[in-house]
C-alpha cells in the first residue's frame, strides 16, 4: 500500500488496482466490470495515470465479492450497497432484500429436486447398452416425449 498526503495533511492508504484485485482473489477486469457496473466507484488517478484505490474500496470489493458467492444479483448488490451507505433507513430494507434472495434459493433448490428425480428415473429406465435410438434418456430430450420436470 502507497501513503501519499491528502489537501487536509492527513495520511491516506492508497492501493493499486492489481493489489485491489489480488486482495480480494478477482481480476483486474472484475474491477473494470463493477465499475462499469455502478457496485465500485471511479478510481482516483496519479499523476502517472494509474488508478489509486483507498481503504474503503477494498472493503467494498470484499462485499461485493461475499454477496455474488451468497447469489446475489448486481443490482441487489447495488440495492444493499447503497442501504448500507445510508444507515438512517434501517435494516428492514436490507432484511427484505435477504429474505426475497432466501425465497429464490428455495425455488431453484424445489427446481433442482424436480429434476434431480426426473434424471435419476431415467437413468433408472436405460440398460446401458443397446441402438441409440431405443434409449430412453435421449427419447426424454424429444420435445414429443411428454416426460417434464
Amino acid at each position: 500500500m502507497a501513503d501519499q498526503q491528502s489537501r487536509s495533511g492527513f495520511i491516506m492508504t492508497t492501493v493499486s488496482i492489481g493489489k485491489l484485485a489480488k486482495s480480494a482473489n478477482v481480476g483486474i477486469s472484475t474491477i473494470h466490470f463493477y465499475e462499469k457496473h455502478g457496485l465500485m466507484p471511479k478510481a482516483a488517478r496519479r499523476a502517472s495515470g494509474y488508478r489509486q484505490y483507498q481503504v474503503d474500496d477494498v472493503r467494498r470489493l470484499h462485499f461485493i465479492r461475499r454477496a455474488k458467492e451468497l447469489g446475489f444479483s448486481l443490482q441487489e448488490i447495488g440495492e444493499l450497497l447503497a442501504l448500507k451507505a445510508h444507515p438512517t433507513r434501517g435494516v428492514a430494507k436490507v432484511k427484505s432484500v435477504a429474505q426475497k434472495k432466501l425465497h429464490d434459493v428455495d425455488n431453484k433448490i424445489a427446481e433442482l429436486q424436480r429434476l434431480r428425480v426426473v434424471l435419476a428415473s431415467l437413468i433408472e429406465e436405460c440398460p446401458g447398452h443397446g441402438e441409440m435410438e431405443h434409449c430412453p434418456i435421449l427419447r426424454a430430450f424429444d420435445t414429443n416425449s411428454g416426460v417434464t420436470a
